[in-house]
């Protein structure tokens, strides 16, 4: 890869107990077990890169858990849930189907008082938009389902009702190319462990590209 392309790896923090129940997450920790596997994502770390992780509890456990060092930025946040933290999707939508109905149809729409999907694509966009500018290298993220999503969304222009059809699995990476400002989706939802068992699926894998 040419060393005047920005590469940014986006990590999915590893399961929670939410994760494993298809809730609405709060700030809860990984699972149990969680922190062997997380391992793996220290494997992605960018010789000479930087490495920035969401605030939140679960990013920052993963990260540790890797061993790396890490600054946090609030827009690599997962998106705002308000009164459905901690419920299950089961849950919300036996009790209020119209609310999760307008939430999956409506990008405006927030039901639960938290963000709607506009807003919250809007922050992960701007966040996309600065790496886009900044000086070539790799950047490792430590961050969430939803961000990720908003980031292929907005990094392929497309549609925001795109963001409902891009899966994320936990200690998953997504692989995203900047040049001119212009970015490039390489691989998505890539088992961070495959970083280990076949270097050759992550190109410029440990700062090769940084």
């Amino acid at each position: 890869m040419p060393d005047h392309v920005k590469r940014l790896l986006l990590v999915r923090h590893a399961a929670t107990s939410a994760t494993r129940a298809a809730a609405f997450p709060g700030d809860e920790p990984i699972e149990d077990g969680a922190a062997a596997r997380a391992a793996a994502v220290g494997a992605l770390a960018p010789s000479g890169g930087s490495v920035v992780c969401s605030p939140a509890l679960r990013c920052r456990q993963t990260a540790e858990a890797a061993g790396l060092a890490f600054v946090t930025d609030p827009r690599l946040a997962e998106s705002d849930f308000g009164a459905w933290a901690g419920r299950s999707l089961a849950d919300v939508h036996g009790s209020d189907p119209a609310a999760v109905a307008a939430w999956m149809s409506d990008p405006t729409a927030a039901p639960h008082g938290g963000e709607s999907l506009t807003d919250f694509s809007a922050r992960v966009g701007e966040w996309l938009d600065e790496q886009a500018r900044a000086d070539a290298g790799t950047t490792l993220a430590i961050t969430h389902g939803g961000v990720v999503k908003a980031a292929v969304v907005h990094a392929l222009g497309a549609p925001l009702e795109a963001f409902w059809r891009v899966d994320v699995a936990p200690l998953t990476a997504t692989e995203l190319h900047a040049h001119d400002g212009r970015w490039t989706v390489t691989r998505v939802n890539c088992p961070v462990e495959a970083a280990d068992e076949h270097p050759s699926a992550f190109a410029g894998r440990s700062g090769a590209a940084a």
